[in-house]
């Protein structure tokens, strides 16, 4: 199918809008505006997605998820994703040590290395550490903390980066790309990477949702497509085991609310001061299918989340603590959000079992996770 599409230019109020038109083919409103300056100077924009009922507000700082609007059973909008006014509240937490990593795009590596260190090819590789000591999200200079390059595509945005040999610590210039779709109510996350060296890469989402538009979400309901998830140690590393869910407060096979067992005595529990764990999915990779389904009772709002990656790390919002103040001053305390990342298991490059994170040249990294909302 091809989509004839064309930019024009328009001045509102001083500022320059860029509105991208498309054919009746394309069902969803594209638009870009400024976003602010980086500290150095360089200009960020940000594109909003509309297809009428649904909106998405992507930056090319970081590739954040800035705001996500969706209705409620009765028809009401409401933004269900945590982050910041403007572009400084997002600079600022970036570069702060304790960086919740809000609506980011996350790389090179989602997660956590071990030590900040793992072996390729019979070379050892160091990794700037910035989560004790171990490295996380692709370290204190990741894909969160960088400008992308971006152009309009029919129904969304097209993000590029060129990481080169040695950034953060990784082999290989690696050239990725991040699409990002909204079709009737489907927020699709599309990655691709490209490298001329052996690397590794886990590339990822970090958006934190609160269907109830604030509060907790300790009465949300999940359900994991997962029979086992991968236990921690004391540094919220996978010990290597691939642990049953059965009786234990891990088994969301059936949708359970959040609150109902995360303050069980359970030494994993207690490791990850509640939930923040990958489960194995049940259908290990390859193919696009259900991974989980997230539900609030009072909105109503329900959101599936399908994916081809192996693993999913539910993430309960555990280490906001109200120190961090985002959009409208509103303080983000403990449970404030939760997280659900698509990915391969954390410290895959150092775990011979799990499946493999390892890109070569002439291989094409590439995988999909939709966000798929509706109501009920």
């Amino acid at each position: 199918m091809t989509v004839r599409q064309g930019v024009r230019t328009i001045a509102i109020s001083g500022l320059w809008l860029a509105l991208l038109t498309m054919s009746t083919e394309a069902e969803t409103k594209v638009t870009s505006q400024p976003f602010g300056k980086m500290p150095d100077g360089t200009a960020v924009e940000i594109f909003t997605l509309s297809d009428g009922a649904y909106e998405a507000r992507i930056a090319t700082y970081g590739g954040v998820v800035v705001s996500l609007k969706v209705p409620d059973r009765n028809g009401k909008s409401a933004d269900v994703v945590l982050g910041f006014d403007d572009l400084n509240g997002y600079v600022a937490n970036f570069n702060n040590p304790g960086t919740a990593f809000f609506g980011a795009i996350i790389g090179r590596y989602g997660n956590r290395i071990a030590h900040g260190s793992f072996t390729l090819d019979g070379k050892k590789y160091s990794l700037p550490l910035n989560n004790g000591e171990n490295s996380l999200h692709g370290g204190p200079h990741g894909f969160n903390n960088v400008v992308w390059k971006a152009k309009p595509v029919p129904n969304g945005v097209e993000l590029t980066y060129l990481s080169k040999d040695g950034e953060a610590g990784y082999p290989g210039n690696l050239s990725a790309t991040v699409r990002y779709t909204l079709v009737k109510g489907d927020l699709r996350i599309e990655y691709s990477a490209t490298t001329d060296k052996d690397t590794v890469i886990n590339l990822t989402n970090h958006s934190y949702f609160n269907f109830a538009g604030q509060g907790d979400i300790l009465n949300h309901q999940l359900m994991l497509h997962a029979a086992r998830f991968t236990p921690v140690d004391a540094g919220l590393i996978p010990t290597g085991e691939l642990k049953s869910v059965e009786s234990t407060p891990f088994d969301f096979r059936k949708a359970t609310a959040i609150g109902a067992r995360i303050g069980t005595d359970d030494e994993q529990l207690h490791r990850g001061r509640g939930y923040d764990h990958n489960w194995v999915l049940d259908g290990n990779g390859g193919k696009l299918s259900e991974a989980a389904e997230l539900y609030d009772p009072g909105s109503g709002r329900v959101m599936k989340v399908l994916t081809d990656q192996p693993g999913i790390q539910f993430y309960s919002g555990n280490f906001l603590d109200g120190s961090v103040h985002g959009k409208q001053g509103r303080a983000y305390e403990l449970h404030a959000a939760l997280c659900l990342e698509t990915q391969h298991f954390p410290d895959s490059p150092n775990h011979a079992d799990f499946p493999t994170t390892e890109l070569k040249p002439g291989e094409r990294y590439h995988t999909v996770t939709v966000y798929r909302f509706s109501t009920r």
